[in-house]
């Protein structure tokens, strides 16, 4: 509605040129109200509501780009990354058509991450969360290091999906090899008993199992068994050091 007023008004003051103008600013307007309201009443009404595939991969579309300007420097890696990504998930046809609509519409916008999270967060389960961080980790290593600018980036990112921050250490740290990095993967202190340890790696075996992500796309599927890898990788690191 308020796409044809701002039309109208646009045409009445600068013609053809404000009117196009007009429908332009009127449509954002209209979409960020609609959005608005769709997260207000999924909060406020304890249910959570669905986002479109076509929403979904274009939000996701727009964190990438956000993570890749992250430290400056736009690596051809990771924008290779995200494309195989894409077609790998979606196709070529499918992943081309949102590449087109992202380069017409957003890129050349202001993108904000808040904005983009917070929605995502309203209308995505918490497995499917998880997985996008691992996503853009997987962006920013593309081009063999992960900066500590990416890193912030994504922390931040993690935040307003309303990531716990062990969940975020747990996925960061199957990115920053260190002596501590199989613990951390585990969620738990290196000092952690041997039962402990059983017992962590039960928890986070069945927080990331694959099938978690059943109704999500093939190459989130792929990604989710890579990250339940490292889960069981960082498990048997553990007991090859104490001999288990």
């Amino acid at each position: 509605m308020i796409k044809w007023l701002a039309a109208v008004l646009g045409y009445m003051y600068f013609r053809f040129p404000g009117a196009i103008l007009g429908f332009i600013v009127g449509s954002l307007l209209d979409n960020y109200i609609r959005t608005s309201g769709g997260l207000f009443k999924s909060m406020a009404g304890g249910q959570k509501q669905t986002v479109s595939p076509g929403d979904f991969e274009l939000n996701l579309l727009s964190l990438s780009s956000i993570v890749i300007k992250a430290d400056g420097n736009v690596s051809q890696q990771e924008l290779d990354y995200v494309r195989a990504y894409f077609i790998q998930a979606y196709g070529k046809e499918r992943a081309n058509a949102t590449f087109r609509t992202f380069n017409e519409v957003v890129k050349n916008r202001q993108v904000s991450a808040y904005n983009i999270s917070r929605y995502l967060a309203a209308r995505t389960k918490y497995p499917t969360r998880l997985q996008i961080i691992h996503f853009l980790f997987g962006i920013a290593q593309a081009d063999g290091h992960v900066s500590e600018a990416e890193a912030n980036v994504i922390r931040e990112i993690a935040g307003h999906l309303q990531i716990g921050a062990r969940d975020f250490e747990s996925i960061k740290a199957m990115f920053f090899k260190s002596t501590t990095s199989a613990y951390t993967i585990l969620e738990i202190e290196k000092s952690a008993t041997d039962a402990e340890v059983k017992k962590a790696y039960r928890t986070m075996a069945k927080k990331y199992h694959p099938d978690k992500l059943g109704d999500m796309d093939e190459a989130y599927k792929k990604g989710a068994e890579e990250k339940f890898r490292k889960v069981q990788d960082a498990y048997e690191q553990i007991q090859k050091e104490r001999g288990l």
